[in-house]
């Protein structure tokens, strides 16, 4: 039989791995990519790799730890969240590892540009326009791997929203705003593959919404832990 204490135990290091993820996610988005790739210019995106390697590489290490982090997380919550309903509480998890396994492995395209800049003898077949070409091909293979990994944290985000919303020990509008983060997530990314033309609209529906949900989740989880005044919860 758990106790309160330890799921507000669990809870609190759920929301420090958080913290780290929205850290290092905010790190490589707004500090490393944004100030380095420029979408419609593969010599501009080239140039600036090459001048700020040792930053772009930095944002390799970032995005490693936020998957690592993720990884911690998927545990905590389901640690939390398992007195609810353990099969689900499971399949959230199960969901958000496959998120972290697609951003790891999506690295290898945000890699590929410091290989093909940096090996001059194995890219000797090709001009300086070719390797700044597939220089930005990468990048936007490594943006669009990004959009698959929400994928599966969208449905993630979903089951444990619900999960959230049915628990005893934490509020209902917490889970409601979880669930609307995954929607997000999930419309994002049809929206990027199937209509391109409007995914200034999915974005900044993720850059609200989204980003509310989960600053608002990690504090209270910081913060609180649990509901104050939650006593009982359902046996696991």
């Amino acid at each position: 039989m758990k106790t309160i204490q330890s799921i507000k135990s669990n809870a609190h290091a759920a929301g420090i791995f958080y913290l780290l993820i929205i850290i290092t996610g905010l790190f490589s988005e707004l500090f490393v990519r944004s100030g380095i790739i420029v979408s419609d210019d593969a010599l501009a995106t080239a140039k600036n790799i090459a001048d700020n390697s040792f930053l772009f590489r930095i944002g390799i290490i970032s995005d490693l730890t936020m998957g690592m982090c993720d990884v911690a997380v998927a545990l905590f919550f389901y640690l939390v969240l398992k007195p609810v309903n353990q099969g689900l509480a499971l399949l959230t998890a199960f969901f958000r590892l496959a998120q972290a396994t697609v951003i790891g492995l999506n690295l290898l395209n945000y890699y590929m540009p410091l290989l093909i800049l940096g090996n001059s003898e194995a890219m000797t077949g090709f001009s300086g326009e070719q390797l700044n070409s597939l220089v930005l091909l990468f990048l936007n293979a490594h943006r669009y791997g990004y959009l698959i990994s929400g994928v599966f944290f969208g449905v993630s985000c979903v089951i444990l929203g619900h999960l959230i919303y049915k628990a005893v020990y934490f509020p209902k509008w917490l889970g409601a705003l979880v669930v609307a983060a995954g929607i997000s997530y999930l419309l994002d990314a049809v929206v990027n593959f199937l209509f391109p033309e409007l995914a200034s609209l999915s974005e900044f529906l993720v850059m609200t919404v989204a980003v509310v949900a989960e600053v608002s989740l990690c504090f209270f989880l910081l913060i609180k832990g649990v509901r104050v005044g939650a006593s009982t919860f359902p046996s696991s």
